[in-house]
């Protein structure tokens, strides 16, 4: 063998060693928060049900553990995937990162245009199944810690106004609630409208609320209505708010909200911030209402121990 050949083959050699080195010093790689989105049979309302659930970074590698959960609902016009298109997941990661939350399971259903609702026209029975099919079968398929301190639920627009129903509903299965932006008002105006506008509506919601809209129907399902009937106050822990420039003026709603609870002797967040009824103001509050309902998670996991 040359001596040339020879000095080369030493250089590789060392490269190769070089290399080898530089990856077993290299760190872990960086767990990430996990999506997967598929869907759960319903026989309830005839058709699967497609949801994504957003896994915490020790999922995987720890497969004894559990984690509480918290269930995120759509506004009207989205469906399961919006956190995961919209770059909630990554606002996830990056609150993990931070240490600015604990890990947590969050599980986005499609609600479609429900409003989380058993339909006044009987057709879609979204409520029933949500409560009686889709909580069994995410709390059967992933490792989920029992009890409602460890079950969450959140929500924008439509979404809000489902899980604040669900919330206050259903006090004896959630630990805490939070919304943004809810679809709420105390009563439905009394205003004439077109027949254009009708139609419209109609388009929006459907038969969810009766076509034309069904007030007594829509009032009783109404989280004002629920909050008004409870005997006394809840421990449930609530958080909420709404742009001062809504489009659709649900800061109105959102402020008397936050006058019956204050009436109730209901403790809660409320807050109204600048902005309005879009992705952009949501994103800017979400942390907030994730890092909420990590506290609650956080404080029940202490008081059991």
């Amino acid at each position: 063998m040359s001596r040339e050949v020879s000095r080369k083959l030493l250089v590789f050699i060392g490269v190769a060693a070089l290399a080898l080195l530089t990856v077993a010093l290299a760190p872990a790689a960086h767990a990430q928060v996990r999506a997967e989105c598929r869907s759960v049979p319903s026989k309830i309302l005839g058709h699967p049900v497609k949801y994504c659930a957003f896994l915490p970074p020790s999922y995987d590698a720890n497969t004894a553990a559990k984690f509480p959960v918290l269930y995120y609902l759509h506004g009207l016009g989205g469906n399961e995937q919006l956190l995961l298109r919209a770059g909630g997941m990554n606002i996830l990661q990056d609150l993990v990162d931070q240490k600015k939350i604990g890990e947590f399971i969050v599980i986005a259903p499609d609600g479609g245009r429900s409003f989380y609702i058993n339909s006044k026209d009987g057709k879609v029975h979204y409520e029933d199944f949500f409560m009686r099919e889709f909580l069994p079968a995410m709390e059967s398929r992933y490792r989920i810690k029992p009890g409602r301190a460890n079950r969450g639920i959140t929500g924008m627009s439509m979404g809000g106004y489902g899980a604040l129903r669900f919330g206050f509903k259903y006090a004896n299965e959630f630990g805490s609630v939070s919304a943004h932006s809810p679809a709420l008002t105390d009563k439905l105006p009394e205003v004439e409208i077109t027949d254009e506008q009708a139609e419209r509506i109609s388009t929006e919601v459907g038969g969810t609320f009766g076509d034309p809209i069904d007030r007594g129907f829509w009032q009783r399902q109404n989280p004002f209505t629920i909050v008004k009937s409870m005997p006394r106050p809840t421990d449930l822990a609530i958080y909420f708010d709404c742009g001062t420039d809504d489009d659709f003026g649900f800061y109105k709603g959102a402020q008397e909200f936050h006058d019956l609870l204050v009436a109730k002797k209901i403790p809660h967040e409320f807050h109204l911030y600048p902005g309005g009824h879009d992705w952009d103001y949501f994103s800017r509050h979400f942390p907030a209402s994730l890092a909420f309902h990590s506290h609650a998670f956080d404080q029940a996991n202490a008081a059991t121990k």
